[in-house]
């Protein structure tokens, strides 16, 4: 309904119809099938020539659907917009049939009768809605979605948190002794310990906690986005153990391991920085800055 000249590509996915989920009519179809015969059924009655294409694409729903031409001339434009409308209205009816119960009629036929109504005169009610371009209630989606992945939080709300978030974990590992510090094979570097997500959410203050459940994953997403810090593992977080990391593998052509090698620091060593002990990684080995004077 958008222009007339308008063509459209579709690769249905999710059974869904015009209000809410599809609901299956047909036992001797798969749902996969009776679906895409849906969808093409609404390409035809929008007055499409409707062409079906199978992608080559690495997925089980790789059946699609073309409208490149119209089966009507410009000036029936608004009989087919009638007939646009009578059909989203069947739907509509057949949604309703669904949740209904206790209607008392066989929901096949019943919803077959509405779907074949959509070539027929629209009922008085139906006539008005036939000129509005969606149907009532139609709410699209906002032209600039909004970004909820935790990257658009300010930075120092987000380097509090981890600032926060870490201390945490290295304070609730035990204090090693100093005889354990001055044996020479005890590591000193503190790893910290791994809390659950619900034990380290119980630590943040509440405005903390409002900020980061507006966002797709709160916590769990923050400290997965700062993962040059943090490990999230089955549900606990840990402190990245650089050590632990995998070297770069040595069958990688000479090409690629001289320009790992030369790999610019663009970002400074956290631990650098925070860390009570400091970097576990000496700077050549360390994949971040030790200092501004390494940023390139």
């Amino acid at each position: 309904r958008s222009s007339y000249s308008c063509c459209y590509f579709v690769l249905p996915c999710c059974f869904f119809d015009f209000h809410g989920k599809y609901s299956r009519r047909q036992s001797k179809k798969t749902q996969y099938r009776e679906y895409l015969d849906f969808v093409a059924q609404v390409g035809l009655v929008c007055g499409f020539h409707v062409e079906e294409d199978c992608l080559r694409i690495p997925s089980t729903k790789r059946v699609s659907f073309v409208g490149k031409s119209r089966s009507y001339a410009a000036a029936e434009r608004a009989l087919i917009d009638q007939q646009i409308t009578r059909f989203i209205n069947s739907r509509r009816a057949c949604a309703v049939a669904t949740c209904d119960t206790g209607a008392g009629f066989h929901q096949e036929d019943h919803c077959g009768a509405l779907c074949k109504e959509a070539g027929s005169e629209p009922p008085e009610d139906e006539t008005e809605t036939a000129g509005t371009m969606w149907m009532p209630g139609f709410q699209p989606r906002e032209k600039v979605e909004q970004i909820r992945n935790c990257v658009s939080l300010p930075r120092d709300f987000v380097d509090e948190v981890v600032l926060n978030v870490a201390n945490l974990l290295l304070n609730a590992a035990p204090q090693k002794s100093c005889s354990d510090k001055q044996g020479g094979n005890i590591n000193t570097w503190n790893r910290g310990e791994s809390l659950s997500l619900r034990e380290v959410a119980e630590h943040l203050n509440k405005e903390t906690l409002k900020k980061l459940k507006s966002e797709y994953g709160g916590l769990q997403t923050l400290l997965k986005n700062n993962h040059q810090v943090f490990e999230v593992l089955n549900g606990r977080v840990h402190i990245r153990d650089w050590r632990k990391e995998k070297p770069p593998s040595k069958t990688k052509p000479e090409v690629k391991r001289r320009l790992s090698a030369e790999a610019f620091k663009t970002r400074l060593c956290w631990f650098f920085i925070h860390h009570p002990d400091g970097c576990s990684l000496p700077s050549e080995a360390c994949p971040y800055a030790h200092g501004t004077e390494e940023l390139r």
